[in-house]
């Protein structure tokens, strides 16, 4: 509520005490500022691309290797699946520089790659565990039902088990997609161009500009703010019915 209020104040109203919950006039122009005298429609571009992509890249490869750890049977499977979940408590720091010292040698520095090259390459390990759990609540015997009609095993995963996972992939579809829009530290580290820059790195940009410039642009940087926030909370709120049924029926194994 104090952003919303804030992106509606005149520079005068910020920092006055004692502080007003409401602006006296609503100052719309400053949503207009944010649109004309910045890139932000750029940064919303770049970012829907960004956690488009990586949100995509996400679901499907989570769900691949949870159908791998929930329908086939092989040495090492279960190992292996301790491996992964043990991965959610390693830190994101520990591996940020060995990340950078690749994707710079690959020459993806100030490109839109690393931000969403890896999310296609294995998910996330929260991901696979959700739809693991999942996966295993479905009866085998459509898998075995769809083998005797002649069926592979990609087209059992695409055909039979995606359709009955909605409500999962739903669930997995809004946290990633929250998790894109809102990522602030990979872009900040890879993207350099200003007109790269994702809607975190960009309100940032504001904030900047608010702590060196004579003019107070506070009022500024909390209309962006909302401009960002607006989207997410589209979304979960469209989505809320998918959200709540796949947590709820996740783990329900029968």
């Amino acid at each position: 509520f104090y952003t919303l209020s804030s992106s509606l104040k005149a520079p005068s109203e910020i920092y006055i005490f004692p502080p007003t919950l409401l602006p006296e006039v609503p100052q719309w122009q400053n949503y207009t500022r944010v649109l004309t005298e910045y890139p932000y429609t750029t940064w919303f571009m770049n970012t829907v691309f960004v956690t488009l992509v990586a949100t995509l890249g996400t679901v499907l490869s989570s769900s691949l290797v949870a159908y791998s750890f929930a329908r086939f049977t092989y040495r090492g499977r279960d190992g292996l699946f301790l491996i992964t979940l043990a991965t959610m408590m390693l830190p994101a720091q520990v591996t940020l520089i060995p990340q950078f010292i690749l994707f710079w040698k690959l020459g993806w520095l100030d490109t839109f790659y690393p931000l969403w090259v890896p999310m296609w390459f294995g998910g996330t390990a929260f991901f696979i565990f959700l739809m693991r759990q999942f996966m295993m609540s479905l009866p085998r015997e459509l898998d075995e039902a769809a083998l005797i009609d002649g069926a592979s095993r990609f087209r059992i995963y695409w055909n039979i088990l995606m359709p009955l996972c909605k409500p999962v992939l739903a669930t997995a579809a809004i946290i990633a997609f929250m998790a894109e829009w809102n990522r602030f530290i990979e872009p900040v580290i890879y993207l350099n161009s200003p007109m790269k820059f994702t809607l975190s790195v960009g309100v940032s940009f504001f904030k900047q500009n608010a702590d060196s410039s004579s003019e107070i642009l506070q009022h500024i940087l909390m209309a962006a703010a909302v401009m960002m926030i607006a989207p997410t909370l589209v979304v979960f709120f469209s989505a809320q019915k998918y959200f709540v049924q796949g947590i709820a029926m996740t783990g329900i194994k029968g």
